[in-house]
């Protein structure tokens, strides 16, 4: 996997973000796209050590494309320069929670996983129900050394504890939220080295417990229809 390419591409599609630009340079665009799904591949490898439900996964089919839904956007740039991907054990679908990458030159690669979405307001309801019932299992995650070694929980929340749930209860500033997060913010430098894949797989490990929590919260969940 070379990492050059991958930042290289992305920071010049990121200077010249318009499509006959795009278009001019589709052998450079493959060329990053291969070397991410190399990467995705490793990941993969290195994450079924610790969760082997990951390692059916095809790495293209866990990726997102670069072109940007501009009809409610004031930015208008057609393109989003970042590859990303969701590595879990039913591909690149928000639920199950898996292992999110993006790579983002200029420090805006990350590590991610949890519950990025917050429009499912059935999903929502699911992980403050199982918060509320498994409240100390929820604080001995948070609190593990190794977890905040890294993270600390990110997503949109409300003002106020919702409707229903004790507004005293321990764990109460979580039941405000609507997702629930994590986000390990990597350099360009680290991206670069050799122990890439390796560094990813120890964030990642120490991320599974959270995941798992939110699984079992997630249990029975359904993807909305169209």
């Amino acid at each position: 996997m070379n990492a050059e390419i991958m930042l290289s591409y992305l920071a010049d599609l990121s200077a010249n973000n318009e499509r006959e630009w795009y278009n001019a340079h589709k052998k450079e665009y493959q060329a990053a796209t291969e070397q991410f799904e190399c990467l995705v591949q490793e990941l993969i490898y290195a994450i079924g050590a610790f969760d082997a439900s990951v390692l059916h996964n095809v790495p293209k089919e866990l990726t997102f494309k670069l072109v940007r839904d501009t009809r409610f956007s004031r930015d208008k740039s057609p393109y989003n320069p970042s590859f990303r991907a969701h590595i879990s054990s039913m591909g690149k679908l928000p639920v199950p929670v898996g292992y999110f990458v993006m790579i983002k030159p200029n420090g805006g690669s990350f590590l991610g996983g949890g519950l990025f979405a917050d429009m499912f307001t059935n999903a929502t309801a699911m992980v403050r129900d199982y918060i509320a019932a498994h409240s100390d299992e929820w604080k001995d995650i948070l609190n593990d050394s190794e977890f905040k070694k890294y993270f600390t929980v990110k997503g949109t929340a409300l003002k106020n504890v919702p409707a229903g749930y004790d507004k005293d209860h321990p764990q109460a500033e979580y039941l405000k939220n609507k997702s629930w997060y994590l986000e390990y913010f990597v350099t360009d430098e680290e991206v670069l080295g050799a122990d890439f894949v390796q560094k990813s797989a120890a964030v990642f490990r120490a991320m599974k417990p959270f995941n798992d929590f939110l699984n079992c919260a997630l249990k029975g969940f359904k993807m909305p229809t169209r």
